[in-house]
This record gives C-alpha cells, structure tokens and sequence, in this order.
C-alpha cells in the first residue's frame, strides 16, 4: 500500500449541507464545469479547430460533436468516485494496482504529459502577444525606441519580434493574477471570460449569412457523411488528432475532481458512512455535478462548434491557413468580413480572452495537481495545508514563466498546440480505463449509474481507443514529427 500523506480534501462532517432539490437553485451551485470550459475553450478551439474547418471544411463537423460529447461520460465517472471519497485524480490514480516508483506509474505518466503540454502555455502566451501587438503596434515600436540609447540589442529584439513584450506582460499579469485569489476568482473570472467569447463567436456565425458566408444544407449534409475514408491519411491523422485536444481533453479530465472537492461537493457529502442519510445526500450532490458538467458541455460545445463553422466558412473560402507568426492576423479573417474592418480590434481583444483565461485555468489547475503529485512521489512531506498551499503558489509563478520561455524557444503557437495535443491524445485511453477502474473496483455502489450511462462510459472508452490507437502513429508521422525535427536540428530529413 501507498504511504499515507497530508490530504487537504479529507472528508469530514463538518461542512454537510442538503443538496439543493429546484432546479435554479441548483443552477446556482455550478462551477467547476465552467472552470473546465474556460481551459477548454482555448488553443485547441481557437487554432487547431478554425485550421481543421479552413483546410478540410465542414467535412469533420461530426467528430466535432462527438468529440465535445462522448468524454464528459469519462469526467463524471472521475467527478463520481472524487465526490464519494474525497480523493481527487492523482490520489485515486495512486491506488491502483501497479508499477509504482514512490507513486504509481499513472501518476508519473500525468507528470510527463504535464511536462509536454507546458508547450501549450507557450502557445497561449505567444497568440496573447501576437494580438495585443496586432491591436497595439505602437507599444512595441515605443518601447524599442526607449531602449535604443542604453540597450541598442535589446531593441533591435523588440523590433524583430515585437510580440514579445505584450508576452511577457501577459505572463506576468496571469502569475499576478493566480496569487491574488483562490476557487472563487478563478470560479468568477472564467464565468464573465466564457460568456463573453461564446457570445461574440455565436454572433459571428449567425451574421454570416448576411456577409455571403451562409452555412448551406450542403454543408451540413457534407458535415453529417461520415465519408472520411477517401480522404488522404494526413487529413484522417489531423482530425483525429484535433478529437484528442477538443471538448474535454486530458488535462481537463485530470483536473476536473480538484474543482468539484474545492466548490465543496465532497464536503457537502460528508464523511462516507453506510446510513441512508449519506447515500441520499450524495445522490442530490451528484446530481448537481451532472448538471454542471453537461451545462459546461453545452457551453464548449456551442463555442467549439461555431470556431469550427467559421474556420469551414471564411478561411476555407478564402483559401486562409493559420500558420506561425501570421496566425492571429489570419484568424481575424474570420470576424473581419461579418462585422467590418473596424471590429479587428473587437476580435484581438476576443483572443486575448480566449488564450489569457485559458492560461489562467490551465495554470491554476496544473499547480494544483504538481503540489499533489511532489507529495505522492515522495519529493516534498506536508505536514500542514499551508506547506501545500506554498507549492501550490510556487507553480503558478513556475508554469507561466516557464511558458514565456518556451514561447521565446519556438515562436510557433499552433506547432506547440500540436505538440500538447498529441500528448494528450496518447493520455486519454489511460485516464479513460483509469475511471472503468475505479467505477467497477473503488465507488460506493449506492452511487453506481445507471446503465446507460455505463454503456456510455464503455462506449466512450473504446471510440477513444480506437481514434488514439489508429491517430496516434498518423499524427506523429504527418503533424508532431515535422514540427519537432527542426527543433532537434534534423533538418535534412524533414526536407
């Protein structure tokens, strides 16, 4: 058995509360989906999806859907057993049977998925810069003129790439902002973030048609053919790909029960006893949850789908390819031509919020899972929630900085977002038959589902395996290997 540590989510009587049994008032006691959907409805949205619609059109809309869909059944499982026990992912990852070296093997794999998906941070960080640049050329240009008397190199830099002071602001103001509150801010800073970019992207696509942009039944009827098979297998590899980094990824997956303890859900439950009273307070608390997660599924899905119809629409008519430094002016081409070239800065502020709060999550969240996983491999001993709280504010000063820095490294936001992706990608089986586990070996059975919901969770489980199984190998060959080549200097290769 693992050794026993400090467990800031212990479960007592202290905090129990009756769920609520109407319908608003329950509305009311929603979060941490919306925290989910803040992280969700970022790089992956806003640069992978428009790129897969721009280059393929509505061919893909399907997966689309079912991607934002089917995962959410492998998120309640894990928010189930968090709820019952109090244990979130990487406390109940470590119970299972295996390897283990100081914490089991699913807990390192976690941390090497970590590592990778940093570059992500990077991506949100350098499309943050590249549209306040885009919204504020002459920051930069002032900036470089007030440094050319006492460091000509450091403004021959910002001339160069003039994106990158707006990058370091931008990872300053999110470590800034992740001291300065805890699930309450993130909780009210998502909400207002979330709301504010599916509206504006929603309005897009409704004001399409009067732009010439109109979605046709054709459209639909192509986006409905599930007729991939004769399509290239780059194109195939692509998509699958874009499968894994939309609706709930794998991060999300791995995050998603530290907000579900940290709203209070567990310890509104209370303690897990074999009384009836338990039992009927943790049915209400899970109905609540559900609510949350497919109220947040409804929101990423509408925002998911509409980046897709507008990348499938303009870019794809007008022959436009997100790419590199050029990415954010080439997305703007998706607003620009509904509301007018004036509203190009109503657009680069609409990315800021998508990438900034989608930092701001995936920060928060990161930091909380590397406290916990520093004390289940034995690398740190807490004695007290305030040594779990200094790690938890030492990583949300380490992950955004270390994201400018790679930002810095590669300069190419949508090749950093392929590279987490993939990661993911290959994580989502993992962390899938992680939760078959745990529903069939560790959560009460007063609390099992129903069986639909069941069937739904293996059917979930083996469409994952089947898109990981067959796009993992193509999306390395045709995606991630031409990326990372010429990062490790293998340049004859590539050409």
């Amino acid at each position: 058995m693992p050794e026993q540590h400090f467990d800031p989510y212990a479960l007592t009587d202290d905090g129990i509360a009756e769920p609520p049994r109407k319908l608003f008032a329950a509305l009311r006691k929603i979060g941490p989906g919306i925290i989910l959907a803040g992280s969700i409805i970022g790089t992956g949205e806003l640069l992978l999806t428009t790129s897969l619609g721009a280059e393929y059109g509505f061919v893909f809309l399907w997966l689309i859907l079912f991607s934002c869909v089917i995962k959410v059944f492998v998120q309640v499982e894990l928010g189930r057993y968090a709820l019952s026990s109090g244990e979130p992912t990487l406390a109940a990852l470590n119970l299972l049977p295996g390897p283990r070296l100081g914490a089991h093997w699913l807990v390192w794999w976690w941390f090497i998925m970590l590592l990778v998906t940093v570059f992500q941070l990077g991506a949100m960080i350098g499309g943050v810069g590249q549209a306040l640049n885009l919204a504020f050329p002459q920051f930069a240009e002032r900036l470089a003129e007030a440094c050319e008397s006492w460091a000509p190199r450091l403004a021959a830099t910002i001339q160069e790439k003039p994106e990158h002071p707006w990058a370091v602001l931008t990872a300053l103001a999110a470590v800034a902002l992740l001291l300065s509150g805890g699930y309450r801010r993130i909780e009210r800073v998502t909400t207002v973030l979330v709301a504010a970019v599916t509206f504006i992207t929603v309005a897009c696509v409704a004001m399409l048609p009067g732009m010439g942009f109109g979605v046709t039944w054709g459209d639909l009827r192509q986006g409905f053919s599930f007729d991939i098979l004769a399509l290239p297998a780059a194109a195939i590899a692509a998509a699958f790909g874009t499968f894994g980094i939309t609706g709930v990824g794998a991060s999300e997956l791995y995050a998603y029960p530290y907000w579900c303890l940290e709203k209070g859900y567990g310890r509104f439950t209370g303690r897990r006893n074999a009384s009836p009273e338990w039992a009927a307070r943790a049915h209400g608390w899970m109905r609540v949850m559900y609510l949350d997660a497919w109220v947040s599924m409804l929101v990423f899905t509408v925002a998911t789908v509409a980046f897709y119809v507008l990348g499938a629409t303009v870019l794809h008519q007008k022959g436009l390819h997100p790419e590199k430094s050029q990415m954010i002016a080439t997305l703007s081409q998706m607003y620009v031509p509904t509301f007018g070239e004036w509203t190009q800065i109503v657009f680069l502020i609409g990315v800021w919020a998508v990438l900034f709060k989608t930092l701001y999550v995936a920060s928060a969240s990161n930091s909380r899972l590397t406290a916990d996983f520093l004390s289940l491999a034995r690398m740190v001993k807490y004695t007290a929630e305030s040594d779990r709280t200094k790690w938890i504010r030492r990583c949300c000063v380490f992950y955004p900085l270390l994201g400018l820095l790679l930002y810095f490294w590669k300069r190419d936001p949508k090749a950093m977002v392929i590279l987490g992706g993939f990661v993911q990608a290959a994580t989502l089986p993992i962390i899938a038959g992680a939760a078959i586990y745990l529903r069939y070996r560790k959560t009460d059975p007063r609390l099992a589902p129903s069986r639909w919901s069941d069937a739904c969770l293996w059917f979930a489980f083996a469409s994952i395996s089947a898109v990981a199984l067959y796009a993992v190998p193509h999306w390395a060959m045709h995606d991630l290997w031409p990326v990372v080549a010429p990062w490790l200097g293998i340049r004859s290769i590539v050409e």
